[in-house]
């Protein structure tokens, strides 16, 4: 069962990093309501973001030649007008700095908020609504290539990841993709640079959140995971389905937003959060309480 359980939320992770519909609440939505799995478990919290390694992985497979393509020009660029604080490589280095210092600043409010499904289902919809409104109003881009992206550009995008990080269900790849079109970027420039983006940023999150769950710890609220063989091969499985399925979902998604725009997931992402703020508003509503009509009669074994 623990395997059949990696593989469906190895697809899940898959199907949602890259997409702009949030990995994080579907994988928590899926762990605790499909597969009721407890959120405090300290294994399958480690697995809903470790197997994240494996849909990051996906990227120097597709990105392969891009990325020997920027190395070899580093740093005076494709064109010579580059340099070593401008060239696209050294900004993706500056928005992950930008990214993980508040991130690292602000870990125990986004370890709470993890856990917290009414944080998520808000983030869901606001985030969906925010993305409706800029694919709308930002039609008319100024930076059409990667290559082109300036300083300023990259440190705001850099600083928007943090929301993701901060309020999960925002979706990391909605907020580059959100603050790249307010920056100026076009569609398929915004993705291509979250991509080289969650790079860095990604790894660096899961490798951090393995060596934190595995490593003892003298906070005696800190859990850490005895890892096992069996656990190691069902971290394993996690790990390559994702890394397969996103794969395919990155390939698909580049061509997808060259031609569309980022509506249908918006739409998609109100829907969700609507639903789950709904369906946990229900469930945290007291039951009605009986009121008999009768008046009560009370029975004493004392004379």
């Amino acid at each position: 069962m623990d395997i059949l359980v990696a593989i469906a939320l190895g697809i899940i992770e898959g199907i949602t990093e890259f997409l702009p519909v949030s990995s994080t609440a579907h994988l928590r939505i899926a762990q605790g309501w499909l597969f009721h799995q407890s959120m405090d478990d300290p294994f399958w919290k480690m697995f809903a973001i470790v197997i994240q390694f494996g849909a990051i992985l996906c990227l120097p497979t597709y990105f392969w030649s891009r990325i020997m393509k920027l190395i070899r020009t580093f740093p005076r660029g494709e064109n010579g007008d580059r340099t070593i604080f401008t060239h696209p490589l050294s900004l993706v280095m500056i928005g992950f700095a930008c990214t993980s210092v508040p991130a690292l600043l602000l870990k125990k409010v986004i370890s709470a908020n993890l856990e917290n499904l009414q944080v998520i289902g808000a983030a869901l919809l606001i985030g969906g609504a925010v993305m409706w409104a800029v694919d709308a109003l930002f039609q008319s881009p100024k930076t059409l290539e990667m290559e082109k992206i300036n300083l300023l550009q990259a440190i705001w995008i850099g600083l928007v990841q943090t929301l993701a990080a901060v309020f999960p269900g925002t979706s990391r790849s909605m907020a580059t993709i959100a603050a790249g079109q307010t920056a100026g970027l076009s569609r398929a420039t915004a993705l291509e640079f979250s991509f080289f983006l969650s790079m860095p940023t990604m790894a660096a999150a899961c490798l951090y959140d393995l060596y934190k769950s595995l490593k003892p710890s003298h906070d005696v609220a800190a859990v850490p995971v005895h890892m096992t063989p069996y656990l190691w091969f069902i971290l394993l499985v996690g790990v390559v389905v994702s890394y397969i399925v996103a794969l395919v979902v990155v390939a698909w998604f580049m061509h997808w937003v060259r031609r569309r725009g980022f509506v249908p997931f918006a739409v998609y992402r109100i829907i969700l959060g609507a639903v789950l703020l709904i369906v946990l508003r229900n469930q945290t509503q007291p039951a009605p309480v009986a009121v008999d009509s009768q008046p009560a009669i009370t029975y004493s074994l004392m004379p």
